[in-house]
């Protein structure tokens, strides 16, 4: 007994400052990053008739960003992987703020399309970066909650940032309409962030100065055992990655993460002034709504699965619970069954996530940065799919028919995630299900 207090006192006290000295920063990344996928649905409010955009133009552009997601993820998180997070992570942010400032230029569909596809290839490598970093810092039986409390970036950037997007619409001047403000504004927290991100954030615990060396050494032996306990995959054998069947079922049980959450997050400003007939500035409030309620769900259901060290039933009931939401929304004209619907499916799709990533962590083994980068590619079409089909679906009387293909995925995704096994075995191959 006397031998385990310190060891449990030590970690303890490593896995508090691990939480207080690296989750604000990346935190307030994400939230940046995600301001993108607030505004563009505020955007549209006015894009639509200013440039004539039609409700499958939009949804089209909206999803079109995750095509460059597609493409551009791996060769990303490779980079990231031979050149260090601090240098590539920061280059990535000033690429998109630059990208993003010139949204400003939109002048039709095929405009919006490059930009939106060119956007979503410069942000390709910063999430799959944010998760591998967190994986090299923070140890499994803790990182489901540490994803979790990243991911409230999410939501909160709906918090923050909707309001914010609403009033801007109304902003006009030095010949900028008011969505084109939206991506000013935008632009300039991502290029200073990037530089930022070079001279604040530590490459791994090695450099942490603010963890004592008695923290040090403990939080390696622990990362290298979880290391060894994995370990199987030969770091260059991308093609096992690739084609691997365990990769493949974690990156279609993902897909309908996303493929809800974006599509509910691009349309929701729509839906709600058009059923509600509210002003820009209030509808924006009115969204903020949402977004806190899908915070503290996805921070509990994260926090309830680390305690209970259980992942898959986590999944499986955040998933079917929100396939029910958006089912119910999906042919109704009433705002507040509509937008309920939506909370529901939000608060839901988005507390996968923590468990999701932390058993996808142990899963995929030691070839963490390919097999990461390859579930996130493939899965964040599903960020095409959903804006998509709500616009290619949407009714002339307004109804989001699309939303009951997205719940559908979500039924589906949960009883996915029933079969993934609960820890793989330790051999070679198993890791990540390849024999």
């Amino acid at each position: 007994m006397t031998a385990t207090a310190p060891v449990s006192e030590l970690e303890s006290s490593t896995i508090r400052k691990l939480f207080l000295r690296l989750l604000p920063f990346l935190f307030l990344l994400y939230v940046v990053a995600y301001l993108d996928r607030i505004n563009v649905g505020f955007a549209a409010l006015q894009m639509r008739g200013q440039l004539h955009l039609t409700d499958r133009v939009y949804g089209r552009a909206a999803g079109m960003f995750f095509a460059g997601y597609f493409f551009f993820q791996l060769p990303s998180n490779l980079v990231l992987e031979r050149f260090g997070v601090r240098k590539w992570i920061a280059g990535l942010m000033v690429l998109w703020g630059v990208v993003s400032g010139c949204t400003i230029l939109v002048r039709g569909p095929v405009s919006f399309y490059v930009l939106r596809f060119l956007l979503g290839a410069a942000e390709a490598g910063f999430f799959p970066g944010m998760i591998l970093y967190m994986k090299r810092w923070f140890p499994a039986k803790s990182r489901a909650r540490a994803v979790a409390w990243f991911m409230t970036a999410n939501p909160l950037a709906g918090v923050f940032g909707s309001p914010i997007s609403g009033a801007l619409l109304g902003l006009h001047g030095l010949g900028l309409q008011g969505w084109q403000w939206l991506f000013v504004m935008e632009a300039i927290p991502a290029v200073a962030l990037g530089i930022a991100v070079y001279w604040i954030l530590p490459e791994d615990p090695k450099g942490a100065k603010w963890l004592t060396e008695a923290e040090r050494v403990h939080l390696a032996g622990m990362l290298e055992q979880e290391h060894s306990a994995t370990h199987g995959l030969n770091k260059r054998d991308l093609l096992k990655v690739i084609f691997s069947p365990g990769v493949w079922m974690l990156s279609i049980i993902y897909f309908a993460l996303p493929a809800c959450m974006y599509g509910v997050t691009y349309w929701l400003p729509i839906a709600i002034k058009t059923l509600s007939g509210l002003s820009y500035f209030a509808t924006g409030v009115v969204a903020t709504v949402p977004f806190i309620l899908t915070a503290v769900a996805m921070v509990l259901v994260g926090v309830h699965s680390d305690r209970a060290n259980e992942r898959r039933w986590h999944i499986a009931v955040s998933a079917f619970v929100a396939a029910i939401g958006v089912a119910a929304a999906s042919h109704s004209r009433l705002p507040l069954l509509v937008v309920g619907g939506m909370t529901v499916g939000m608060m839901g799709a988005e507390s996968m996530t923590g468990p999701f990533w932390a058993m996808a962590t142990v899963q995929v083994g030691a070839n963490a940065a390919a097999a990461i980068a390859v579930i996130n590619s493939i899965a964040n079409l599903g960020g095409y799919f959903g804006p998509d089909i709500i616009g290619l679906m949407r009714s002339g009387n307004g109804q989001f028919r699309g939303l009951l293909a997205i719940g559908i995925t979500l039924a589906i995704s949960g009883g996915l995630s029933l079969v993934v096994r609960a820890k793989p075995k330790n051999n070679s191959h198993n890791a990540l299900g390849t024999g």
